[in-house]
């Protein structure tokens, strides 16, 4: 299975244990609203308040994917009522996220 289908997989289940697997200890997220970066730790705890209150990622769509690098695209609602277009990179290494970088576009 691919990483694609597993972030995936976990996405719509709203699993954030299996998300989190997926990322390598030292992985880092750096967030395109302010360019500021997350650990492991802190961006699991995003995930489970962004899971736990009623958002969506959106329909993921994978743009590009090898051993190095997963590109895709979503739509993604969040619970305040606003939406993005985000364009995200997943840096891998040994088929763990080590770096995430998103950019978005207000809907």
């Amino acid at each position: 299975m691919s990483l694609f289908d597993k972030l995936s997989a976990a996405t719509e289940a709203r699993d954030v244990a299996a998300y989190a697997d997926l990322m390598a200890d030292d992985f880092t997220f750096v967030r395109h609203q302010n360019g500021t970066s997350m650990n492991k730790a802190e961006t699991t705890e995003m995930l489970k308040k962004m899971m736990a209150n009623g958002g969506t990622m959106g329909t993921r769509r994978k743009i590009y994917e090898n051993d190095d690098i997963l590109v895709l695209h979503s739509i993604n609602d969040y619970p305040d009522g606003t939406r993005e277009a985000v364009l995200a990179a997943y840096t891998l290494r040994g088929g763990k996220i080590t770096r995430l970088e998103t950019g978005a576009t207000p809907l």
